[in-house]
Order: C-alpha cells, then structure tokens, then sequence
C-alpha cells in the first residue's frame, strides 16, 4: 500500500516536471526577459536583406528525461511478477527516459527566422528569433542588442 502511495506521488511530480519544462524562455523578438526590462539597449538601423525559415531546438534538460523514467519505472513494475518485474521495471524506465526527454524537446521546439540585415555602416548581421513576426527583403528594421548580448530584429 505504502509502495503505491509512493509511486502515485512520483507520477504526480514527474507529470508536474514534465509541465514545467515545457515552459522554456521564449525566443520572440518581443519578448523580453525580467532583467531585460528597463535596460537601455543599443539600436542600429538597416534593412532586410534575406529572411530564411529555420528551427529552433528544443530544451534539453533533465527535467523530461527524469519525468519519463520515473513513469516508465512505474509502469514497467505493473507488469509481470518476480524476475520478469524486475526486467520490465528496468526497461520501461529507460525507455519511459527516452520518451520523455524526445517529448520535451519535441514540445519546445519552435518555427524561426534567420534575418540577415545589411546595417547602415554598412556591416551585415544575422539573427535569429522566433517566426512570430513576418520580415520582408527591403524592409527598414531596427536592431536591439541588450546589454547581455540578446540581439533582436524589430520594425
């Protein structure tokens, strides 16, 4: 019974962990990070020179491997009795770990863009963000770039 108990409540973290990881920091050239805010940032202008569609990976952290394992532990021990338990216990954690952390990255992963902006000096650049803004060849564009390093393309 105390066994049980146990193995409700890792379920219940892992799926809690699970849904956490999901809750990576956005790359969108309009979102701003809490320490971002109010900080002066230094703004060039130019124009689009290309805009090419990319990927953004997914998080790859612990927290969706870990969550998977403990639930394929969990329901590889349903299974079976003795030796056989044992086996299905140890194989549904590690395939319940590859699961989960192919899920997070899965669930994180994002549409981008890869801007390249011919600067007013002249220089060129390329960022890239989070394809929830549309940028056109020719388009007059200012560049942010934070005090951490975070540069953005925005109109």
């Amino acid at each position: 019974m105390k066994s049980m108990k146990t193995a409700r409540w890792l379920l219940v973290m892992a799926v809690v962990g699970l849904l956490v990881s999901g809750c990576a920091a956005s790359q969108s050239g309009s979102a701003y990070s809490r320490p971002q805010a109010r900080q002066a940032q230094q703004v060039q202008l130019g124009y689009v020179e290309g805009v090419r569609q990319v990927q953004i990976e997914g998080t790859k952290t612990p927290i969706g491997a870990g969550a998977g394992t403990v639930i394929g532990g969990i329901a590889g021990s349903s299974i079976g009795g003795g030796r056989g338990r044992s086996i299905a216990t140890v194989g549904g954690a590690v395939l319940g770990g590859l699961a989960g952390a192919a899920a997070e990255e899965g669930i994180t992963r994002r549409p981008g863009l890869e801007i390249t902006v011919r600067l007013d000096d002249g220089r060129m650049i390329a960022v890239t963000q989070e394809a929830d803004e549309a940028f056109y060849q020719g388009e007059r564009v200012r560049v942010l770039t934070a005090y951490d390093g975070t540069t953005r393309v925005a109109h």
